[in-house]
């Protein structure tokens, strides 16, 4: 079983994210996996989330650990994906990511069965951090 760090989210981004799961007509597998993490998180108003937590809207680097690749990722709602380097946060790397700690880990599913191991490594960008909360 894939590991499960704790996570944080915010209260706005809780409230998009719960809107965005209720319009989908297709609640897939990805789908089921953000209602979990979603379910599972501490909440926190979006003036006390850490910098270096991964919240909507956040620039992230991670490394895959088997192959030392870095990956530059930003966690966006799926009408703005699309764009280098923008994941989902409808996509199984984009779930995963959300909420998650610099340190920690996540396990990525590929396609084939396998499992990447992602370190999350920094958050260069996070709009609360910013005091950016449009988005």
């Amino acid at each position: 079983m894939a590991s499960t760090p704790s996570i944080t989210i915010t209260r706005l981004d809780l409230q998009r994210l719960e809107q965005l799961l209720d319009d989908l007509d297709d609640f897939g597998p990805t789908a089921e996996a953000l209602q979990t993490e979603l379910d599972r998180a501490e909440v926190v108003g979006h003036d006390q989330i850490p910098a270096g937590v991964v919240t909507m809207n956040s620039r992230v680097h991670c490394r895959e650990e088997g192959s030392g690749k870095d990956y530059h990722l930003t966690l966006v709602y799926p009408q703005d994906a699309g764009g280098e380097g923008k994941v989902s946060v409808l996509a199984p790397v984009g779930a995963a990511l959300l909420g998650l700690s610099v340190g920690q880990h996540i396990d990525w599913p590929v396609p084939g069965g396998k499992e990447l191991k992602l370190t999350l490594l920094a958050v260069e960008y996070q709009p609360e951090a910013a005091g950016e909360y449009a988005r």
